[in-house]
C-alpha cells in the first residue's frame, strides 16, 4: 500500500514538474514572441524614417528664413515664432495625422484617393456606374454596417441622392491630388536649393548662380535615377535620415546650451498671442513661413503603404518629434543673439568643426526627402488612373517585393522639367517657400473635409468628436490659409497654376470617360436581339476566339452589333472582356475573374470581368490571357457540375484557379462538358483575335464653346497622346481589330 502511494505521489510530482516545464516553455515562447514583435516593430519604425519622414525632417533648412526674410526685429518675435512652430508640430503632424488621419488608411494605403475609395465603399459616391453586387462580396471590400436611423445613414442618403454632392466630393479629391502633384514639384526644388545654399554660407564669394546650378545638377541626377526605383537604393535612406535627425537634434541641444536657454519659454502658448498682437499684418503674413515647419505631413500619409501605423507612430514620437523641437529651439537660441542671420539660420548655427559633414548629410537628406515626395506623387497618380481620373500612362513596377513601388516615366520627366523651371525661375527660397506653403495648406484642408465624412460614415463617431476635430483642424488650417493668400503674388501663384492645369486635365479626362461609359450603357444591345440572331448570330462562324473588350460589366456592348453589321463573319467563340478597377486597394488573385455565359450553350458566348484594385497592375504580358482562358475552362467544368446555365446578368461565383476534377454519373453531361472543353481548346489553337472599340467623343454643334474646347480639343489631344488600350493589354498588331464609332455629347 505504501509502495503504491509512493509511486502515485512520485507520479504526481513528475506530472506537476512536466506541467511546470510546459507552462514555463509557453511563457518563454510568449515573451520571446512579444520581444520579437517589438523588435520587428522597432525595425519597421527605423525603416519608415527613410521613406516617410524625409520631407518633414528637412524643413529646418528653410523655415526661419521664410518666416523672417528681412531679418527678425526683436527677440520676442523669435520666441513667438518658435512657439507657433512648436504648437503647429503638436497639433497637425502629431495629433491630427499621426494619431487620427493615419487610422483612416485603406488597408495600409494612404493618400487622397485612398480616402475617396474608403468613402465609395461605404456610400454610393462613385460617378461611373460600373458597380455590381458581386463586387461587394470581395474579401477586400470591407465596410461597416450603418444603422438606418443614425446620423451617418442620413448623411449617406443625402450624399447619394444628389449628383451635385458626388461631383463636389470628386472635385475636392481632384484638387487635393493636384496639390500633391504640386508638392512633388516644389519639395525637390526648395529642399535641394536650401541644402545647396550651404556652399554660399561658408564661401560668401560664391555667386548665387553657382548654387542654383548645383541644385539643378542634383535635381537632374535625382530624376534620372527614378527608373531604378527606391528598392535598390532604399537601404541608404533610413540611416541617412536617422543620422540627419540625430545631428539636428544634437546641434539644437548644443545651441540651447551655448547661446540662450531662455528660448525654452516658447513652450508657453502665451507668446503666440503676444507675437500676433505685436506683429500686425506683417506678423500674420509670416505665418506662411511657419507653415513650412509642417510640410511633408501629407507625404507622411501618402507614403504609408509599406509600414504598419504603429511603426510610423513610434518613429515620429521617439525620434522625429523631439529632434525637430530641439532643432528649431536651437536655431531660435542662436537667432536671439544674431537677429540678422535669419536667412541662413540653420547653417550659421552649426559648429565650425562639423560644418562640412553636416552639409553633406543635409544634401543627402534633401535628396531623400525629394525622393519620398516623388514616390508619393507616382502613387497618387496611379490611384487617379485606376479611378478613371487621369490619362492612361505607362506604369512600371520597380520592385518585385513591394507592389506599391512604381515609376511613371512620362510624369517623371514632366516633374523634372517643372521642378527645374521653378528652381531656375524663382532662384530664391522665399518665393518657392510661398508657393510651397500654398500647396501644403490646401492639401491639408482637403484631407480635413474628407476626414469629416470618414468619421461619420466609416468610423461612426459621435457628432461631438467630429465637431471637435473639425473645429480644431479648420481653425489652424484656415488661419494658415488666410496668411498664404497675402503671398499669392509673391510666388504663391505657382502651385495654383500647376494645380489648375492638372485639374483641367483630370476633370476633362474623367468627363470624357464618363460620357463614353454612358454611351455604352444606353446603346447596349438587348438579349432578345442577340437570341433572335440564332446560334450563328446571323453570320458565318469561323474557327477561333474573339475577345471583345468593353467597359460594360453587364449587357452586350454596342460595338458588337456595330461589328457584325459591317463584317460578314464572327468567331466560333466570343468572349466579352471587361477590365475594371474597384474602390479597393487590391483584388486577390483567386477572386479576380468573374465568368458568365451569355445565351444558350450553342452560342458559345461568354463574359469575363477582370477586377483590379487601385494598387494592382494589369500586367503587360501573356499571363492575363492565360488566366482568362483558365478561368473560362474552370467555369465550364463548374457549370457542368451544376447542370444549368443562366442568361441573366448574374455572374457565377469566381472560379478558383485550382484544378477541378468532374465526377458525374450523368454520362451525357460529362460528355457534353468534354466536348465543349475540346471545342474551346480547338478554337483557342485556331487563333485569338482581340477586338477593341475606338469610340470617338465629339461635342454637338449646338454645344457651348467651353464644352467644344474641352471635348474636341483637350480630350481629343489627351486621347491622342495617351497610351492605347492595345499597348496596355499588350495586343500584337497582327491579332488586333479596331472598330470605330463616333459619339456626340
Amino acid at each position: 500500500m505504501m509502495f503504491w502511494v509512493e509511486v502515485q505521489s512520485g507520479n504526481l510530482h513528475s506530472r506537476s514538474t512536466y506541467y511546470y516545464l510546459v507552462l514555463s516553455s509557453l511563457l518563454m515562447l510568449f515573451s520571446f514572441a512579444q520581444k520579437f514583435s517589438a523588435l520587428l516593430l522597432l525595425r519597421l519604425a527605423y525603416q519608415s524614417l527613410g521613406v516617410v519622414y524625409g520631407d518633414l525632417g528637412t524643413s529646418p533648412l528653410y523655415v526661419f528664413y521664410n518666416t523672417f526674410p528681412h531679418g527678425a526685429k526683436d527677440r520676442e518675435d523669435v520666441i513667438g515664432a518658435l512657439s507657433l512652430i512648436i504648437y503647429s508640430l503638436t497639433l497637425v503632424p502629431l495629433l491630427k495625422y499621426v494619431f487620427i488621419v493615419l487610422r483612416a488608411n485603406d488597408n495600409g494605403q494612404g493618400g487622397t484617393f485612398a480616402l475617396y475609395s474608403l468613402l465609395c465603399r461605404h456610400a454610393n459616391l462613385k460617378i461611373i456606374p460600373n458597380q455590381h453586387r458581386t463586387d461587394e462580396e470581395l474579401t477586400t471590400y470591407s465596410r461597416a454596417t450603418i444603422h438606418e436611423r443614425s446620423f451617418a445613414a442620413k448623411t449617406k442618403r443625402w450624399l447619394e441622392t444628389h449628383a451635385f454632392n458626388k461631383n463636389s466630393i470628386l472635385m475636392l479629391v481632384l484638387v487635393g491630388t493636384c496639390m500633391v502633384i504640386g508638392d512633388g514639384i516644389l519639395t525637390p526644388a526648395i529642399s535641394v536649393l536650401s541644402a545647396a545654399g550651404g556652399i554660399k554660407v561658408n564661401r560668401p564669394d560664391v555667386d548665387s548662380g553657382v548654387v542654383v546650378l548645383v541644385a539643378v545638377v542634383i535635381l537632374v541626377g535625382l530624376f534620372s535615377l527614378q527608373h531604378y526605383g527606391t528598392d535598390r537604393v532604399g537601404w541608404l535612406f533610413a540611416p541617412i535620415v536617422l543620422l540627419w535627425f540625430l545631428l539636428i537634434g544634437g546641434i539644437g541641444m548644443y545651441n540651447i546650451w551655448n547661446y540662450d536657454s531662455s528660448v525654452l519659454k516658447a513652450f508657453s502658448p502665451v507668446y503666440i498671442y503676444r507675437y500676433l498682437r505685436r506683429g500686425g499684418r506683417e506678423g500674420w503674413t509670416s505665418l506662411g513661413g511657419i507653415l513650412l515647419s509642417i510640410t511633408g505631413t501629407e507625404a507622411l500619409f501618402a507614403d504609408l503603404a509599406h509600414f504598419p501605423v504603429s511603426s510610423v507612430q513610434i518613429a515620429f514620437t521617439l525620434v522625429v518629434f523631439p529632434c525637430l523641437l530641439l532643432a528649431y529651439s536651437g536655431q531660435a537660441a542662436y537667432l536671439l543673439l544674431n537677429l540678422d542671420h535669419t536667412k541662413d539660420a540653420f547653417y550659421r548655427s552649426i559648429p565650425e568643426k562639423i560644418y562640412w559633414p553636416v552639409f553633406v548629410v543635409a544634401t543627402a537628406a534633401a535628396i531623400v526627402a525629394s525622393q519620398a515626395t516623388i514616390t508619393a506623387t507616382f502613387s497618387i497618380i496611379k490611384q487617379a488612373l485606376a479611378h478613371g481620373c487621369f490619362p492612361r500612362v505607362k506604369v512600371v513596377h520597380t520592385s518585385k517585393n513591394f507592389l506599391g513601388q512604381i515609376y511613371i516615366p512620362d510624369m517623371n520627366w514632366i516633374l523634372m522639367i517643372l521642378c527645374i523651371a521653378v528652381t531656375a525661375g524663382f532662384k530664391n527660397q522665399n518665393q518657392i517657400g510661398n508657393a510651397y506653403g500654398t500647396a501644403v495648406v490646401l492639401v491639408m484642408l482637403v484631407t480635413t473635409l474628407l476626414m469629416i465624412l470618414i468619421m461619420l460614415l466609416v468610423w461612426h463617431c459621435h457628432w461631438i468628436l467630429v465637431v471637435i476635430f473639425t473645429l480644431t483642424s479648420l481653425v489652424v488650417e484656415c488661419t494658415y490659409f488666410s496668411a498664404v493668400l497675402f503671398k499669392v503674388d509673391q510666388g504663391g501663384w505657382a502651385p495654383l497654376v500647376i494645380a489648375g492645369v492638372f485639374f483641367i486635365i483630370m476633370y476633362v479626362w474623367h468627363y470624357g470617360t464618363l460620357k463614353r461609359y454612358e454611351f455604352e450603357m444606353h446603346s447596349k444591345v438587348s438579349m432578345a436581339w442577340v437570341l433572335g440572331l440564332g446560334p450563328s448570330l446571323g453570320l458565318v462562324r469561323v474557327p477561333g476566339v474573339g475577345l471583345v473588350y468593353t467597359e460594360l460589366a453587364s449587357g452586350v456592348p454596342h460595338i458588337f452589333s456595330h461589328f457584325i453589321t459591317n463584317l460578314p463573319a464572327i468567331h466560333s467563340v466570343v468572349v466579352f472582356v471587361c477590365v475594371k478597377y474597384l474602390p479597393v486597394y487590391t483584388v486577390p488573385e483567386e477572386e479576380r475573374f468573374l465568368v458568365k455565359r451569355i445565351g444558350p450553350k450553342n452560342f458559345h458566348m461568354f463574359r469575363c470581368v477582370a477586377r483590379y484594385g487601385y494598387k494592382d497592375l494589369h500586367k503587360k504580358d501573356d499571363d492575363f490571357e492565360k488566366k482568362l482562358f483558365h478561368n473560362l475552362f474552370v467555369f465550364v467544368k463548374l457549370e457542368s457540375m451544376m447542370e444549368g446555365f443562366s442568361d441573366s446578368d448574374e455572374y457565377s461565383l469566381s472560379p478558383s484557379p485550382v484544378n477541378i476534377t468532374v465526377q458525374s454519373s450523368d454520362r451525357v453531361s460529362s460528355h457534353t462538358e468534354v466536348d465543349e472543353l475540346e471545342f474551346l481548346n480547338n478554337c483557342r489553337d485556331a487563333g485569338v483575335v482581340h477586338i477593341l472599340g475606338n469610340t470617338v467623343v465629339r461635342a454637338r454643334r449646338d454645344s457651348r464653346f467651353y464644352k467644344k474646347i474641352a471635348v474636341d480639343y483637350i480630350y481629343a489631344f489627351l486621347r491622342k497622346i495617351c497610351r492605347e488600350h492595345s499597348v496596355i493589354f499588350n495586343i500584337p498588331h497582327e491579332s488586333l481589330l479596331n472598330v470605330g464609332q463616333i459619339f456626340y455629347v
